[in-house]
């Protein structure tokens, strides 16, 4: 529910197992819920927590581009921030710390210190797969082209996104000429990364029903007067019975309760609140407040992740047609860096980082059928969402490979000299003929509809396979066990033309215009539209 404590390395003997001799690892995209904050609004403070914590260092040291009229040049202006708030008679105060500190203080919902350190050692992790055991990236980059980076509008996911960017390239694996990279962000009007009910009006209704019928399922229950004597006493005045939808919600109470178990001891609860069997209820029924909805309904599915989970698998789509709907459209190379073929210079889009939260895994996971019986996501997870292809050496591990990211750099050790199996991939010019141009969508059928696909259309799909680890455990789409919907004899990879028709099922067509229809219809589907199917 809190901190989440990661699973050692896997060893030989499983990685031969994960990654079959028979597929080469193609693209790889990772969901990561952002590092431990602080909590979202200030709440228990009769139980004595502090309204300010103490635990953001990097406010202490911002840097921001500024205009230099005189020269006419941006340079750098380093400052510090302190918070201020009401004083008794909304006098302007300073916010100090549970000591009485007055720097480092964090904002509501803000990345801490801790935070930094997880999601830098979540990099960490995947530099030691991806790179020192697949050899599947390179050992030190030159420049960011073949990365897709994007993250939510919420600043500590794109802290952390940063975090595990540097973890997974710390400085001295980066050329010292290494250029910025890009790293996507959409204004929160468009945002898809995350269940966006502030957005979307129908969505909102959605959650609004679905969380209602938790109240009224739970409120009145025995999981419920348990919690209500664990936490009653510390409750508000003004709403002093704990409920799904009380004031704080129960879910605001497992938000408190986890930031706490994730700091030092000046901001912890009193230890009711740290109870076992409270925190297992607590999490029981804020996860099926929160995400029953995308089992029970497709339209909750389509307005909640369907947008995000098509971008996934046009990207996925786009490198098995090797146009630049794979992500390099999104990045946006310079002119002169094309895709490899015909003597040009750039290669695939292969690593994706999208900083996001805890309810688009739990989101994702939920509307592919492959979140039952779990728990709220801890810090720092990540979903890491795998596309293979058929074929290559079948005396080498999947990843073994050289990586051809910079074509310069030496192949990873123990790796092969020869050129790779990307390099011949995409020795021919895309698809499409031409790239595409900003503001116009990239090409390729990543968004066109399974059955609409034609033959030769489908054929580009039917040699690459899917497969999902959530926090470095696979989990198995329902839909992918069909015959003839995986990898013989191995039901966690899904055939990539299966995985897009399951997902199709719930991709909007138009997300905004569906998102302001229907706002006052029933919320709860007629007849059944389970998940992952």
């Amino acid at each position: 529910m809190t901190t989440l404590v990661p699973r050692p390395p896997y060893n030989d003997d499983e990685l031969r197992s994960l990654y079959p001799a028979n597929l080469q690892l193609q693209l790889v995209q990772i969901l990561l819920r952002h590092g431990e904050r602080t909590p979202v609004s200030a709440r228990f403070q009769k139980a004595g927590l502090p309204t300010f914590w103490p635990y953001c260092t990097a406010v202490r040291q911002f840097k921001s581009g500024v205009l230099d009229r005189a020269t006419g040049q941006f340079t750098t202006l380093e400052w510090k921030r302190r918070l201020e708030s009401f004083g008794p008679n909304d006098e302007p105060v300073l916010a100090v710390g549970p000591n009485g500190e007055l720097d480092g203080i964090c904002e509501m919902g803000m990345l801490t210190d801790r935070g930094r350190e997880t999601t830098f050692d979540l990099g960490t992790r995947l530099r030691k797969l991806y790179v020192d055991q697949l050899g599947f990236l390179p050992t030190t980059l030159k420049d960011a082209d073949s990365f897709y980076l994007r993250a939510t509008p919420i600043p500590r996911a794109l802290d952390s996104l940063q975090e595990t960017f540097i973890g997974l390239y710390p400085s001295h694996a980066r050329s010292p000429l290494f250029p910025p990279p890009t790293i996507l962000l959409r204004s929160l009007g468009e945002e898809t990364l995350f269940p966006n009910d502030s957005q979307c009006r129908r969505f909102a209704a959605l959650s609004r029903a679905f969380a209602q019928r938790a109240a009224t399922r739970w409120n009145d229950t025995d999981e419920m007067a348990y919690l209500n004597k664990l936490y009653g006493k510390w409750m508000p005045t003004s709403s002093p019975r704990v409920a799904v939808d009380g004031r704080p919600r129960l879910s605001g109470i497992m938000d408190t309760i986890n930031s706490t178990l994730a700091h030092g001891p000046d901001t912890r609860l009193p230890k009711e609140f740290y109870d076992p069997k409270g925190r297992e209820i607590i999490d029981k029924i804020s996860v099926d407040e929160w995400f029953a909805g995308y089992n029970e309904s497709q339209e909750y599915r389509t307005l909640g992740v369907g947008g995000l989970l098509g971008d996934v698998v046009g990207r996925m789509v786009g490198s098995a047609e090797h146009s630049s709907a794979d992500g390099e459209y999104e990045i946006g190379r310079a002119p002169n860096k094309k895709r490899l073929g015909d003597n040009k210079d750039a290669t695939p889009i292969r690593f994706g980082l999208s900083g996001c939260h805890d309810t688009t895994l739990a989101g994702v996971l939920a509307s592919l059928g492959a979140f039952e019986n779990s728990k709220w996501p801890p810090y720092t997870s990540h979903i890491a969402i795998e596309m293979f292809r058929k074929g290559g050496d079948a005396s080498k591990p999947a990843g073994t490979t050289p990586s051809t990211l910079q074509a310069s750099l030496p192949p990873a050790e123990g790796a092969s000299s020869s050129p790779s199996w990307v390099a011949s991939l995409f020795s021919w010019t895309s698809l499409f003929g031409t790239r595409a141009v900003a503001g116009t969508p990239p090409p390729g059928i990543g968004r066109k509809q399974t059955e609409q696909l034609k033959p030769h259309e489908k054929a580009t799909l039917q040699t690459h396979y899917v497969r999902l680890r959530y926090n470095d455990e696979v989990v198995t789409v329902p839909g992918c066990r069909a015959p003839g919907n995986h990898l013989e004899g191995d039901e966690t990879f899904c055939t990539l033309e299966a995985f897009k028709a399951i997902v199709d099922k719930f991709v909007p067509s138009n997300w905004k215009q569906q998102c302001s229809e229907n706002v006052k219809a029933p919320a709860f589907p007629t007849k059944p539209e389970p998940a992952g199917y």
